[in-house]
């Protein structure tokens, strides 16, 4: 499609962009050079609201894959000085937070798995 449909489509693709770079609604408006009016009605049309949430899962994810390479040097790290630290508030500190990372990831397991087991069934009723 050429012509007006496809500026509609960059132009909606550059403020998806510039939401996420900017702080406000009308620093993003501003910065693709349409009225605050449109950006949020914008807002409001369904495929422009999914399109928006997958861009942020897209970068949180990025974020997270940055973070899981460092995953284990703090998990050393926090045993470490759980182990070896002189300092007794430092040491139930770091137990502390290893204890509660490790309940927290074994939640998240366990809700991933009672998750992936719905969505089966549900495939399954729908055939």
């Amino acid at each position: 499609m050429n012509g007006h449909g496809e500026k509609m489509t960059r132009l909606r693709e550059q403020a998806i962009a510039a939401l996420l770079e900017t702080s406000t609604l009308a620093a993003a408006a501003k910065r693709v050079g349409v009225d605050e009016s449109t950006l949020r009605s914008w807002q409001k049309d369904a495929e422009f609201a999914e399109s928006y949430r997958q861009a942020r899962r897209d970068i949180v994810s990025r974020a997270t894959d940055g973070l899981a390479g460092s995953f284990t040097k703090a998990v050393e790290n926090l045993t470490d000085i759980m182990e070896s630290s002189k300092n007794d508030a430092a040491r139930i500190a770091a137990a502390k937070t290893v204890i509660n990372l490790t309940l927290r990831a074994i939640e998240l397991d366990d809700v991933e798995e009672r998750l992936e087991r719905l969505e089966e069934q549900l495939q399954g009723e729908g055939k």
